[in-house]
């Protein structure tokens, strides 16, 4: 496709070329629902639509000539209404057999939609649990296990990673590790998040960010445990002693980008959800041996993100 042939030609360079792609795509949130508006009232949401935004961007991953390694499906695949009208399964299958159509494996993140549907011992077992597709090897390499506090039920969180090829890792990490979303209101989990979260909001409406000096602690975000920020930490010091390139990958509203002072980039996208019927929101991303290419559709721009240090993988 020229999609393709133009990414080949910006990595055109003596030093440069593409190793392998991938699709990328965030926040589906459908639902069988007549459009409807965000938390605040403000933001358009096109529940019904979002489906045939999810079925135009499997058909064009589909179309790519160069078949892509994976995709990443960036977490609230269904939305919260459907808890509330008990859609919930309903509307994950519909979900599900569109990316079943897909000719490339799916890693799938939750976010806070998934955990306003289904428990954490419901997605453990569905089939937005994709763990199985991580890289089996590091568990011979002293990676710790998930479950470092003997605890029973281990309170584990939903976090691994995968080499799609020599010199690179990808992290899918556990943003609601610490939440009163989808935990058991008897864990330690679910009583230390509330704890801090009515520390830091007094207000009655725990997602109500209004007048907090800190407003990310908002019922609908989460944290990480320190077990988990541990074994994040053992995995990067594998990939910098074996001189692998690493991309994080989490869940966040909305879309945005910037290179910090160190020259991580750090790219959230555009979702699915409050895109209108004539466009769409979601990315392809090349990745070559000295940068990453991103090819948006729709909402999502392009974006070229070079590799922090100058020396390309030969």
């Amino acid at each position: 496709m020229d999609e393709v042939c133009n990414c080949e030609q910006e990595a055109t360079t003596q030093t440069t070329k593409v190793l392998f792609s991938f699709g990328i795509i965030a926040d589906i949130q459908y639902a069988d629902l007549d459009d409807g508006y965000d938390f605040l009232g403000i933001r358009r949401r096109y529940y019904k639509q979002s489906l045939h935004h999810l079925q135009s961007a499997i058909e064009y991953w589909n179309g790519i000539e160069t078949r892509l390694e994976f995709v990443l499906q960036l977490g609230d695949i269904i939305d919260g209404f459907n808890a509330q009208h008990n859609m919930s399964e309903r509307a994950l299958e519909k979900v599900m057999k569109e990316f079943k159509k897909l000719r490339t494996p799916v890693h799938h993140i939750w976010g806070n939609h998934e955990l306003y549907n289904f428990n954490r011992d419901y997605l453990t077992k569905s089939e937005l649990n994709t763990k199985y597709l991580q890289d089996q090897t590091l568990h011979g390499n002293s990676i710790r296990d998930q479950n470092t506090t003997g605890d029973a039920d281990a309170e584990l969180y939903y976090a691994y990673q995968f080499s799609p090829m020599a010199k690179f890792r990808f992290i899918l990490l556990d943003a609601y590790d610490l939440s009163i979303l989808g935990r058991d209101k008897s864990t330690k989990k679910y009583e230390d998040s509330l704890h801090l979260l009515r520390e830091k909001n007094p207000n009655e409406n725990l997602n109500s960010p209004i007048d907090l000096v800190e407003p990310r602690f908002v019922q609908f975000n989460g944290g990480f445990s320190q077990d988990q920020l541990n074994w994040v930490n053992d995995v990067l010091m594998y990939s910098d002693k074996n001189q692998e390139r690493v991309v994080i990958v989490g869940h966040l509203h909305d879309g945005g980008y910037c290179q910090d002072s160190h020259g991580i980039h750090h790219l959230t996208l555009e979702g699915i959800i409050e895109t209108p019927p004539e466009s769409n929101a979601f990315g392809t991303i090349y990745v070559c041996n000295d940068r990453m290419i991103l090819k948006g559709r729709g909402r999502v721009p392009d974006r070229v993100m070079h590799y922090r240090d100058s020396t390309a993988l030969m």
